[in-house]
This record gives structure tokens, C-alpha cells and sequence, in this order.
């Protein structure tokens, strides 16, 4: 399946948003055994799917885009089966140890909160009831010329060094 992970996504997130779309939006019951399998080897869990198809069709389909949700997907994946050897963490963090919405990191208002959000995607540690890409962490990105995938990997590449991702964001202006 790896080669076709790609593909078995966008299915996924199809048939996910259809029943969305139709007015099920009790996402627990939308996956199939084979499903489940499927999220587990990408590092994905039903939910954070879910927030990707949920945003997508209350924002008529334009944010985040799937193109966004696949990228995202993908380098959650490849840092699951690269840094991870494919071992899933029993960590979570949790919503009230993130940083405030007001925090800031070098004149960066929301930077040390989608930091510590990335980090946790990147090790597939977000609470069920956090989302990276979020609204707030969309308009971050927007507001810095930042695509959520590209985030996610500048993190990754910065290991534990905020310098690193604080001058990342400013060339990105």
C-alpha cells in the first residue's frame, strides 16, 4: 500500500466528506476496519481525518484545500516511518498545555502555539480535539506566506531549535 497510500487517502477523505456533507457528522462511525488500518499507517487517528473534511466542506470546499490535507498527510507519514520507524507514540498533549493564542516569539503573535501544535502532528501526539491547521494556525500561515505541509517540515528539519523555525518565518516574509 505504499505506493498507493496517496490514492487510498483521497478515497478516504471522498467518501468521508460525503457522509459529511449528507449530514453524518458522527465521524466515529465512518471508517471501516481496513480504514483504521489504513489512518494507523500514515499516523493519522479518525479525528484529525475528520477536522481536514470537516473544514474543507464548511469553508465550501477552498480551506484547507485536499491538495493541503494530502501534504499535511504526508509528511506526518513520512516522519512516522523515518524518524519513527513506524513506533507510535503514547504521548498526548494536551489542549491546556499548548501555548496562549496571544504567546509570541520574536514579535510572532500564535508562533510558539502552531510550534508546539506542529511538533505534536509531527509525532502524532495532538489531543483528539486539536487540530493542526486549524483556523487560527491558517491564518498564521496565510498571513506569512506558509503552506501547513512546508510548516511541518521546517519544524521536523529544525529539530528542538526555535531560532531555527523563528528564521524560517522571516525569511518567509
Amino acid at each position: 500500500m505504499n505506493y498507493t497510500w496517496d490514492t487510498t487517502f483521497v478515497d478516504l477523505f471522498n467518501r468521508c466528506l460525503e457522509r459529511y456533507r449528507s449530514g453524518d457528522e458522527d465521524f466515529e462511525n465512518y471508517y471501516t476496519d481496513d480504514d483504521l488500518d489504513f489512518l494507523k499507517s500514515i499516523g493519522y487517528k479518525k479525528r484529525e481525518l475528520f477536522d481536514f473534511v470537516e473544514d474543507h466542506a464548511d469553508s465550501g470546499g477552498t480551506e484547507p484545500s485536499l491538495g493541503t490535507a494530502i501534504l499535511v498527510a504526508g509528511v506526518r507519514r513520512d516522519f512516522l516511518h523515518v524518524i519513527q520507524n513506524g513506533k507510535h507514540s503514547e504521548k498526548i498533549v494536551e489542549n491546556d498545555s499548548l501555548p496562549a493564542k496571544t504567546s509570541e516569539l520574536d514579535g510572532h503573535r500564535w508562533l510558539p502555539r502552531i510550534i508546539v501544535k506542529a511538533r505534536a502532528k509531527l509525532n502524532g501526539e495532538l489531543h483528539p480535539e486539536t487540530m493542526y491547521g486549524c483556523g487560527g494556525d491558517r491564518k498564521f500561515l496565510r498571513d506569512h506566506e506558509i503552506h501547513p505541509a512546508e510548516f511541518l517540515r521546517a519544524v521536523w528539519a529544525a529539530h528542538n531549535d526555535d531560532s531555527e523555525i523563528v528564521a524560517f518565518v522571516n525569511r518567509a516574509r
